[in-house]
């Protein structure tokens, strides 16, 4: 994990390079020093796991945690923030009607996750879609979603978005071949940190735009890495009962595991991304990464609370 060009009075995470894996070293111990999650992303890194991480204050700006933050890396069914941002686009503009009913033969079927597949109504509304795309990642109406507005399409919001390192590849398929492009997405953890904090403070496309995106992501009900920390109700959490603030992302794939949000509590807000690539040779490889997510996710709430 690289170091971070400008270090501010926060902790940096900093790393150097040993047998062409970048190992995080810990800096100096203090307030807020996220020294647990250091530690966990040293055995990682030790293991031979890549790691990108950015965490900043949602007021000042300020980083407050880095690594390896402008690295591009696989990220899984994060992929689909950017194709919400468009779909929400699409509806506010009137070039999608939310309720047009669509067919889910309209796609090729995707059988490793989702609920639509399981669900007996063979049509559904786009907006409906929209929910399903950001509550479960439900690979088929990600793709419906995608095939309406055209990955083209997406690619042109992120440039707008002025997000460089972040890319939008290819639809969710069983199999990758040879002529397919070899991830759905990828991105860098500083541009997504970047990007969630936008959306909370209305700043992506406009404050329309912004609000429905956020609404439908405050609906994702995969709170199992970093949010895990977070004791939320992973099926109702857009309205906490002790006003915690949280919306969030994860992208999941053999060998990566990836999440982006933003978390606010009554000291601080803050947005993040972490993504880790690693090796999924056993179980214990995978609990390892995941342990790392809800270390930070711990951190995380002491910064905010």
């Amino acid at each position: 994990m690289g170091i971070s060009p400008e270090p501010t009075p926060s902790d940096v995470l900093r790393s150097t390079q040993r047998g062409g894996r970048r190992r995080p070293q810990r800096p100096p111990g203090g307030r807020r020093s996220f020294d647990a999650t250091l530690r966990a992303l040293e055995q990682l890194a030790a293991s031979g796991a890549h790691v990108s991480v950015h965490v900043s204050d949602l007021d000042s700006g300020k980083q407050v945690l880095a690594g390896d933050d402008h690295v591009t890396m696989p990220i899984g069914g994060l992929g689909v923030v950017p194709l919400l941002i468009e779909v929400a686009a699409a509806f506010e503009s009137g070039s999608l009607d939310a309720l047009e009913i669509v067919e889910r033969s309209d796609t090729e079927p995707v059988t490793v996750s989702g609920i639509w597949r399981n669900l007996r109504a063979p049509a559904l509304p786009l907006g409906d879609l929209a929910i399903l795309a950001a509550t479960a990642g439900d690979p088929i109406a990600v793709n419906i979603l995608l095939n309406r507005v055209g990955l083209h399409r997406v690619r042109a919001r992120l440039e707008s978005l002025a997000l460089r390192r972040t890319a939008v590849l290819d639809r969710i398929r069983d199999e990758r071949g040879p002529d397919d492009a070899p991830h759905v997405a990828v991105g860098t953890t500083r541009e997504l940190a970047a990007l969630f904090s936008a959306l909370v403070n209305s700043r992506v496309v406009d404050a329309a735009v912004s609000a429905q995106v956020s609404e439908w992501l405050s609906l994702n009900q995969d709170l199992s890495l970093v949010a895990s920390a977070t004791g939320l109700d992973p099926f109702a959490h857009d309205h906490d009962a002790h006003g915690l603030l949280f919306v969030n992302k994860t992208g999941r794939d053999r060998g990566i595991r990836s999440e982006a949000g933003v978390l606010a509590g009554p000291r601080a807000g803050i947005s993040y991304a972490m993504t880790v690539g690693f090796d999924d040779l056993s179980i214990t490889h995978r609990l390892r990464v995941h342990d790392a997510f809800r270390t930070l996710g711990v951190e995380l709430m002491e910064y905010t609370h």
